[in-house]
């Protein structure tokens, strides 16, 4: 099963904050253990949401937000997309994970929907389209 780990912002990651030295070196440890054991499909860090925007979506309306964006706690600061056999795996390496943050920090752990779980819905034409979408991302 695939699973994303999403790492929680703070109010030091929402500020800018960059991570130490020694929190950088031990993230590389730990990501290096995630890419041996054969878990990690993809990992990345996120700028503070005042480097973003989101887009509302109303019917045929659209309407953009410039960042920054309030509730700090529901944002995102980083994440990583990891392939586990189940989901208690998945929390024994999270636990495993340094503090991404200085103080308290929160790690969210997602199944990623897999084309099972759409059922009748997901026809065999929209297989072969999700088929050929992942044969050409594999080719980039």
């Amino acid at each position: 099963m695939r699973v994303i780990v999403i790492v929680k912002a703070t109010a030091d990651s929402e500020a800018g904050i960059m991570p130490s030295e020694q929190l950088l070196a031990e993230m590389g440890r730990y990501n290096e253990e995630l890419v041996k054991a054969g878990i990690m499909l993809a990992g990345e860090g996120l700028h503070p949401s005042s480097r973003g925007a989101r887009v509302t979506f109303d019917g045929k309306n659209r309407t953009v937000t410039d960042g920054p964006f309030a509730e700090t706690k529901e944002l995102v600061a980083g994440f990583w997309l990891w392939q586990v056999r189940s989901m208690d795996e998945a929390i024994e390496w999270v636990k495993r994970c340094p503090n991404p943050m200085p103080g308290e920090s929160v790690i969210e752990i997602r199944p990623v929907f897999e084309a099972d779980d759409f059922g009748e819905a997901f026809t065999p034409e929209l297989r072969e389209q999700e088929e050929r979408l992942r044969e050409r991302l594999a080719g980039n």
